[in-house]
């Protein structure tokens, strides 16, 4: 085969795969702004898809109460055949977070057996799986640690520590509690106020949901107007405008677009 072909196929089919990830994506960002996670808030850059920031807030109940922490999720060409990573960008003490903020979870391992890993195949990631289940995962974590298998030793020897003395003050308790204290200054520079009850936390979401309904709508109507406005241009040579015509709801769902009689 020409090596110029070949290498013409292999762009065609990263182009492809791109793609393919940048519809994913889109669609799970959607869904997730329709339908929030509770004890996340999720933002896209605008010019890069692949990455999102997402902010974390500590579960009521938890150490990490009323803590704001934000996390970037950076995800493959190949999504969701491949799975994305996460990693803290806020300080946080944690036992299944390595020192650079990376998370350890085994529904972000790549999809191979792998039989000195410990893991069964269903743990890891597959297509199927999706941001919505890793965030949940991730709140899991900080709700309940997984000693079993910890990326950060020194924590997870702490964190044990802690618990077993009935979780009262110590180093390792202090250290989380600074943190959170620190990671607060995030949320005022974002004009966040951080729930810290499960009434707040209800009361939050359906603030946010709210909010993103309404801005889905201005969107809505934003391109509706720019459309508007094409179809105008368009349609003037023929003595004609939009306001010719009416979108007609079709039985199986949909609309069709008609002249006025």
């Amino acid at each position: 085969m020409d090596p110029s072909l070949n290498t013409e196929l292999n762009a065609s089919s990263c182009s492809s795969s791109s793609s393919s990830a940048i519809r994913a994506l889109q669609m799970e960002l959607k869904r997730l702004q329709a339908s929030p996670v509770e004890g996340f808030t999720v933002t896209c850059d605008d010019e890069n898809i692949f990455k999102w920031t997402v902010a974390i807030f500590g579960p009521p109940g938890t150490i990490y109460q009323g803590g704001y922490f934000k996390a970037q999720l950076s995800f493959p060409d190949n999504y969701p055949s491949s799975p994305p990573t996460i990693r803290f960008l806020t300080d946080i003490l944690h036992p299944n977070i390595y020192e650079d903020g990376n998370v350890c979870l085994s529904l972000l391992d790549q999809p191979v057996d792998d039989l000195h890993s410990g893991e069964l195949p269903s743990e890891r990631w597959s297509p199927i799986q999706n941001v919505r289940n890793i965030l949940l995962s991730v709140i899991s974590l900080l709700c309940e640690p997984q000693t079993s298998v910890p990326a950060n030793m020194d924590a997870s020897a702490n964190y044990l520590k802690w618990k077993d003395a009935g979780e009262t003050e110590n180093e390792y308790a202090k250290i989380i509690r600074n943190q959170v204290i620190s990671s607060k200054k995030g949320a005022e520079k974002d004009n966040i106020t951080v729930p810290e009850t499960d009434e707040e936390y209800r009361e939050f979401y359906s603030n946010l949901e709210q909010k993103n309904k309404v801005a889905d709508e201005k969107t809505k109507e934003e391109m509706m107007e720019q459309l508007k406005k094409l179809g105008d241009m368009c349609l003037r040579p023929f003595g004609l405008s939009t306001n010719n015509f009416q979108m007609v709801p079709q039985p199986g769902g949909g609309f069709s677009i008609q002249m006025k009689k």
